[in-house]
């Protein structure tokens, strides 16, 4: 007669379980951690876009108007500028000069953008960027925000 092979009934051991179960958990920790820094990543493209998209639709307007700044208003801006993908149009400031008391370096609320007529960007101490009239002329211009960082916000600039 043929003797059968003795099957085991045997399920997985305490030891395999935790195994699986700690990679679980790992894999799960790596989500958690990558999925905010994608987001804010997300947020500062959109940002870095409609900042690019203000400045070029800025240099429109004052070369449909003969190059006067004085056509480049908060309103003439606003309005055709259109949809943004991350600011809204009420967010959108064109300054001729800084606020009173206000630098725009300490600005770093990441909803709103600035941009300053006869300003251009420049680099400061410790390679941060900065606002300044030295070296513009009365056509420059420079948009100023704010990005994220994992640290909280900091301040960019772009010139025109």
């Amino acid at each position: 007669m043929l003797k059968r092979p003795k099957q085991s009934n045997r399920g997985f051991t305490i030891i395999e379980v935790l195994i699986v179960l700690a990679i679980a958990g790992l894999i799960l920790l790596i989500v958690f951690l990558a999925v905010p820094a994608l987001q804010r990543n997300s947020r500062n493209t959109q940002r870095k876009s409609d900042v690019a998209r203000i400045a070029a639709t800025a240099q429109e307007i004052l070369t449909n108007n003969n190059l006067d700044m004085n056509q480049l208003t908060q309103d003439s801006l606003r309005a055709q500028i259109g949809n943004l993908a991350y600011y809204t149009n009420g967010s959108v400031y064109v300054r001729t000069d800084f606020a009173t008391g206000q630098d725009p370096e300490n600005v770093t609320d990441t909803d709103i953008v600035y941009l300053y007529k006869g300003f251009i960007c420049a680099n400061r101490v410790a390679g941060g960027q900065g606002v300044t009239k030295t070296g513009a002329s009365s056509r420059s211009m420079a948009v100023a925000y704010s990005i994220e960082t994992s640290n909280g916000s900091i301040f960019a600039c772009t010139s025109s």
